[in-house]
Parts: C-alpha cells; structure tokens; sequence
C-alpha cells in the first residue's frame, strides 16, 4: 500500500479529477500545488486507442520543445575521422568508437542520448543488450542512424525529444519544468500534441487520443480537455 504525505493528500483534495480542465488552467493549478523542494518537471501522460500489440498501430515520433526540456542533455556520438570532428564541433559531449564501447560495457551510462554513423552500428551493437532497454540504442527511424551527425547533436541539445507507446497502449513524456513560465509550457505541450496527433498510424480506428494528464514529478494528475488543444 502506497503511503501518501500530508502534502499530496491536501493537494489531491484540490483537484477534480473527474472534471476536464483547459490546458492553462491545468497549468496554473500545477504550479500552484507543487509541494515539493526541487523543480519538478511537467509530466504528460496519454491513454491512446490503439492496440499495442499490433506492429502496424505503434505510435513513436519526435517533436522539438520550443523551450526544450529544462535538463542538461548529454549527447555520445559514435563515429571517426570527419565525422567525429563534426560531432565534436556541433557540440557532442563524448565522441568515439571501440573507447565508448568499452566504458558502457564497464558500466558507465552518463548521457542521455546516442549517435551513431551507419558504419559504425557493426560495433554499436555490442552494447545493444545494454542500451536498447533503456531506448538509448542509436535508430534509424528516430534519426540517430546518420552521417549528419552536425545536423542531429544541435537538435537533440537544444530540445529534442522522442516518444513511443509502451505496451499499455501510453505515451509518457516530460515536457519542461515547472519553474518555466505559463507560456513557454503551454508551447511545449501544444507542440507535443500536435506531432503526437500527426503520429496516428493509417491502422487505429477510432478515437485515436482517450485520456490526457498532466502532473509533476510527485504531483496530482490532472486531466486535460485534449480536444481544445488544437
């Protein structure tokens, strides 16, 4: 049984959770009942209506946050020659090939995204089993699978995110922190929803978004009209 402080219990009992709130009203009450010492960040959770165990009705894109995530982003490239110096150059934290496949074997795991050249992937998939469960393992379709590694460090530092449903048919995504202004949040999520809509496989039929909610990190949900979003 989940143990819940005074903190949470107050502001649960400020929030209607059957009553569907306009997206900056929604904001301001978060940010209002956030309780908590540290910038929590604004959570985004998202009930779909597909069927997630059919390959043709999986959902994963990527969006640009216009005011991007608030966290500090790490980006590991895996590349030579040229192509190293331009990762370095655009601004990649650690860039190598068999060196980084060694560190990661070892344990080490502090960036939060990876590139990697095609002709590099023979050896990236050394570390597959590692990486890939956590969804840092470099991916053709999410575009970390390219020689335009000048083009991709950029867009990830300054605030790229991607998205896939999980097996309960949810999107999950963190989309600022709650110390960002009103403004810049409603920005984030408006520019989250729309790829996300944008996203909807030619298989779902139907009602393609069910449920929207927005929360911090150890705050109340709060649910969201969708529908007034666009």
């Amino acid at each position: 049984m989940i143990r819940r402080s005074k903190s949470y219990k107050s502001a649960r009992e400020k929030v209607n959770r059957a009553e569907l709130s306009a997206l900056d009203g929604a904001i301001e009450k978060i940010k209002e009942l956030a309780f908590v010492k540290f910038d929590e960040s604004l959570d985004i959770d998202i009930n779909l209506g597909i069927d997630p165990s059919k390959g043709d009705q999986v959902v994963r894109g990527s969006v640009m946050l216009p005011h991007g995530t608030g966290k500090k982003v790490r980006v590991l490239v895996f590349a030579k020659g040229d192509h190293a110096e331009q990762a370095s150059s655009a601004g990649a934290d650690y860039v190598g090939a068999e060196d980084l496949i060694e560190k990661i074997t070892s344990g080490w795991m502090d960036f939060e995204y990876a590139v990697a050249t095609p002709d590099l992937m023979g050896i990236v998939g050394k570390v597959a089993r590692i990486l890939g469960p956590r969804g840092l393992l470099p991916n053709k379709k999410n575009g970390t699978v390219t020689f335009d590694v000048d083009k991709i460090v950029p867009e990830l530092k300054k605030g790229c995110v991607f998205f896939k449903n999980d097996k309960g048919g949810l999107v999950h995504l963190s989309v600022g922190k709650i110390s960002f202004d009103k403004a810049q949040l409603v920005e984030n999520v408006t520019a989250f929803f729309k790829s996300l809509v944008a996203s909807r496989p030619p298989a779902a039929k139907g009602k393609f978004v069910k449920k929207m909610t927005l929360s911090s990190t150890m705050g109340i949900g709060v649910p969201i009209n969708h529908e007034e979003i666009l």
